[in-house]
C-alpha cells in the first residue's frame, strides 16, 4: 500500500510526464485556472484572426432602421444607434485590443530589456542617466501618462500602441536591470571573458537568454494592462477613433444615454474586456508558478 502511495505521489509530482503533449497535460492538470485562462487566450486570437468568416454583418455599415434592436436570432448581442450589429463590433474588437495589446507590450518590452542590460551590464554612468530616466518615467502611473501622451499625438492605432508602450518601459528596465547585475557577477560571464568574448556578445548571447523567464511572466502580465489601458483612453475619447470598433469607445458611446433603455451595448462590451483582462491574468500567475523557482513548493 505504502508503494502505491509512493508511485501516485510521483504521478501527481509530473515524474511520468515525458513528451512534449503529456508534459502539457500535466501543467493543465496541475494550473487549471491558468489553462483556462489560456484557453480564453487562444479564444480571442482565433475570433480576432477569423472575425470576417464568423460574423454576417459589417460592423461599420449603419442600418436606422434597425437602430437600437433588441438581441434575437439575427442581431445576437442586438444593435447600437447607428444600427451597427453589436457582435460583429466586439468580434472586430477584438483585433484593435490584442494589436494593442501584443504590439504596445512587444515595443515597450524590447526597449526596456535595451535599457535595463545596457544599464545593468555597463553599470556606471550609463546606468545613472538610463535609471534617472526611467524614474521621471515611472514617476507618473501608466494611464496618466498614456493621457499625456494620446493628447499630445492624436488618437490613431499607432499612436495609442506607442503612448501605451513607453510607460511599461520602466518595469520591464528594472527586471533586466536585477537579473543582470546578478548574472555579470557569475562564473560563466567570467569564463566567457576570459576567451576574449566581445562585451555585447557576452550580453546578448549568456545574460540576455537568462532573463528571459521572468520578462515572459511579466509580458504576459502587462498584456492583461494595456488592453485595460486601451479601453479607458477609447473609454475616453483618446483611443481609436470613430468609426473603428473599440470595446472602450463602444462603453463610452453607450454607458451613459443607453444604460437603462438598451443595456446590451454596456454588458456585451464589459463582458469582452473583462474575460480579455482575466484570461490574461490568470495564465501569467500560472507562467509565475512554472517559471519561478521560488514559487515550487
Amino acid at each position: 500500500m505504502a508503494i502505491i502511495g509512493y508511485e501516485s505521489e510521483l504521478r501527481r509530482a509530473g515524474a511520468g510526464a515525458s513528451g512534449g503533449w503529456r508534459r502539457l497535460v500535466f501543467l493543465a492538470q496541475r494550473h487549471v485556472l491558468g489553462a483556462a485562462g489560456l484557453a480564453i487566450m487562444v479564444l480571442f486570437v482565433l475570433t480576432a484572426v477569423f472575425a470576417d468568416l464568423i460574423c454576417r454583418y459589417d460592423p461599420l455599415s449603419v442600418d436606422a432602421a434597425h437602430a437600437l434592436a433588441h438581441p434575437d436570432i439575427r442581431h445576437w448581442m442586438g444593435t447600437d444607434s447607428f444600427g451597427r450589429d453589436v457582435w460583429s463590433r466586439i468580434v472586430h474588437g477584438a483585433r484593435i485590443s490584442l494589436a494593442v495589446g501584443i504590439g504596445s507590450t512587444a515595443l515597450g518590452g524590447s526597449i526596456g530589456v535595451m535599457v535595463g542590460l545596457a544599464s545593468g551590464y555597463l553599470s556606471g554612468w550609463v546606468d545613472l542617466v538610463f535609471q534617472r530616466l526611467t524614474d521621471i518615467l515611472q514617476a507618473l502611473p501608466l494611464l496618466v501618462l498614456a493621457l499625456v501622451m494620446t493628447a499630445a499625438l492624436g488618437p490613431s492605432l499607432p499612436n495609442v500602441i506607442l503612448a501605451i508602450a513607453i510607460p511599461l518601459i520602466p518595469t520591464v528596465s528594472r527586471v533586466v536591470r536585477a537579473n543582470t547585475l546578478a548574472l555579470r557577477e557569475q562564473p560563466f560571464v567570467e569564463a566567457a571573458k576570459s576567451i576574449g568574448m566581445s562585451e555585447m556578445r557576452i550580453a546578448l548571447r549568456h545574460i540576455l537568454p537568462n532573463t528571459l523567464a521572468p520578462l515572459i511572466v511579466l509580458a504576459t502580465a502587462q498584456l492583461g494592462s494595456t488592453i485595460l489601458t486601451e479601453a479607458s483612453l477609447s473609454f475616453l475619447g483618446l483611443g481609436i477613433p470613430e468609426p473603428y470598433p473599440s470595446w472602450g469607445r463602444m462603453l463610452s458611446e453607450s454607458a451613459a444615454e443607453y444604460v437603462r433603455t438598451a443595456p446590451w451595448l454596456v454588458i456585451f462590451p464589459g463582458i469582452a474586456i473583462s474575460l480579455a483582462v482575466f484570461g490574461t491574468n490568470l495564465f501569467g500567475d500560472a507562467l509565475r508558478d512554472i517559471l519561478d523557482p521560488r514559487q515550487r513548493g
